[in-house]
């Protein structure tokens, strides 16, 4: 395991100062739309043709890839998201704005297809776990540290907006190195979205929710932060504590999964959740500490509905369904992720900064009333020891890691790709 490690160190590194280039980025427009003075409705409108650009980044990028190859298609996207980025300092304008957020969108599914892929062909049936468990621990923590970058320089200025292209443009030299050869990215199995919801309407619904619930957070927390008066520093805190309580609560979320009943599971996590947003709307802004704990427990859990979801889909499925299962949850996640930026920034105009947690209260109670309502289906695994192994997914990731899933059907890796490694 180790060997592998290093050998996808150049990989590694590429993804920290990809991802934290791209969560710093995303705070920071919040943020500075926040600073100019934009309704929360307009700059929600303005920030969701990011999750436009993922989604069809997610279905169409790779087409680039399999013209030019791995390398050549991650400096293409590395160059069109370093451009993109510094074109947001040029001038503070709606329309431009939104078309930059949907390029941005595109460029960053490519590239994270392309280190995903590379990644996820490094493993093979007996360390797939270990790697997917160790991109993950990259993936949050290179997130929640692109929220520590908003303290460098003051967001007004176009000093931020050159430090996120710097970063992705040094996510370039690391891979630009490496001796590894290329994967090949293989057609995903895919599954309708009308079929996966007759199968598992509590999966595709609990996918579409958290996906509304993490994006309209991640988009809008900042301007939640702003309104009500916090510095640079808090916002920098309340943003990295959301991301850091995800990854804290990812283990013992996936203890209780493999448990009990996951169906009760999932209704207790939307009820906590539901319970902590609503904390944080009344509670929340008498003091930035009580504002960040009950943040903390709202996205924690929050963030665990989309694994969750994941694991009640896969119980339901024979294991060659499982990756098209997974393929069209992450579309149902990005179907979300187009909804909660707008729905989050019309309810905080008409109800002022609290309207961020008040619409997780609305969605998670709507949640949690449907998972009383609906039931479970009549198939499902008779005990805990029926389920699968519940493992805990990344919804930002693209289909790179589909074959990175431990459930996923066992595979042997392409021989010539196995016998390089990086030196």
């Amino acid at each position: 395991m180790s060997r592998t490690a290093l050998s996808l160190s150049s990989l590694i590194v590429s993804i920290i100062l990809l991802v934290s280039g791209n969560a710093f980025l995303t705070t920071l427009l919040g943020l500075r739309l926040s600073i100019e003075a934009f309704t929360p409705a307009l700059i929600g409108w303005i920030l969701v043709f990011y999750s436009f650009g993922f989604v069809a980044g997610s279905l169409y990028a790779v087409k680039v890839i399999e013209r030019v190859g791995h390398i050549r298609a991650f400096a293409v996207f590395a160059a069109m998201l370093a451009i993109v980025i510094l074109l947001h300092a040029f001038s503070v304008n709606t329309v431009l704005w939104g078309l930059l957020r949907a390029l941005a969108g595109f460029a960053v599914a490519g590239l994270m297809i392309v280190v995903e892929s590379w990644f996820s062909s490094r493993a093979t049936n007996q360390n797939r776990a270990s790697l997917f468990a160790v991109y993950q621990v990259v993936f949050f923590l290179s997130t929640a540290g692109g929220q520590i970058l908003i303290r460098v320089a003051d967001p007004a200025t176009f000093i931020p907006f050159s430090l996120a292209a710097i970063l992705v443009v040094m996510a370039l030299i690391p891979l630009s190195l490496t001796r590894q050869s290329s994967p090949t990215i293989e057609a995903s199995d895919r599954m309708s979205l009308k079929r996966l919801f007759r199968i598992s309407p509590v999966g595709l619904t609990g996918a579409v929710v958290a996906g509304t619930l993490i994006s309209g957070f991640y988009n809008m927390g900042p301007v939640l932060a702003d309104r009500l008066g916090l510095n640079v520093g808090q916002v920098s805190n309340f943003m990295a504590s959301a991301i850091v309580a995800a990854m804290i609560l990812a283990w013992p979320m996936g203890r209780l999964c493999d448990r009990f009943d996951r169906y009760d599971v999932m209704r207790i996590a939307a009820l906590v959740a539901g319970a902590a947003s609503l904390g944080a709307a009344f509670l929340g802004p008498f003091h930035p500490m009580v504002l960040i704990l009950f943040t903390g427990v709202y996205m924690g859990i929050g963030a665990a509905l989309y694994p969750i979801a994941v694991a009640i889909t896969n119980d339901l499925m024979d294991s060659r369904q499982i990756t098209a299962a997974s393929t069209t949850l992450l579309l149902s996640y990005g179907i979300g992720s187009c909804i909660g930026p707008v729905a989050t920034a019309l309810i905080m105009e008409l109800t002022g900064p609290r309207g961020l947690f008040l619409t997780g209260t609305l969605v998670l109670g709507a949640l949690t009333a449907y998972l009383i309502v609906g039931g479970k289906p009549a198939r499902v695994p008779g005990s805990p020891e029926e389920q699968e192994a519940f493992v805990s997914t990344i919804p930002e990731a693209t289909l790179g890691l589909a074959d990175m899933d431990p459930r996923t059907p066992e595979f042997e890796p392409d021989s010539s790709q196995q016998a390089k490694t990086d030196t």
